[in-house]
């Protein structure tokens, strides 16, 4: 059986941590900014975990 292949996608977007969870970045960011205040910008721009919920679709994905 052949071996499993990495999502190309989702090895971009994803990046996995040494404690096993997966980091990732908040949506919202690309464009619509100038109306935005720049504290929800300053909070955009940090980096968020994959919920307990959609973790077992992200493990499959970066093949882990």
């Amino acid at each position: 059986m052949p071996k499993m292949k990495t999502h190309s996608g989702a090895k971009k977007r994803f990046q996995r941590t040494a404690s096993g969870k997966v980091k990732r970045k908040q949506v919202g960011m690309r464009h619509l900014n100038s109306h935005m205040k720049s504290k929800r910008k300053r909070h955009l721009g940090d980096m968020a975990y994959v919920d307990d919920a959609n973790m077992l679709q992200v493990k499959r994905q970066l093949v882990f």
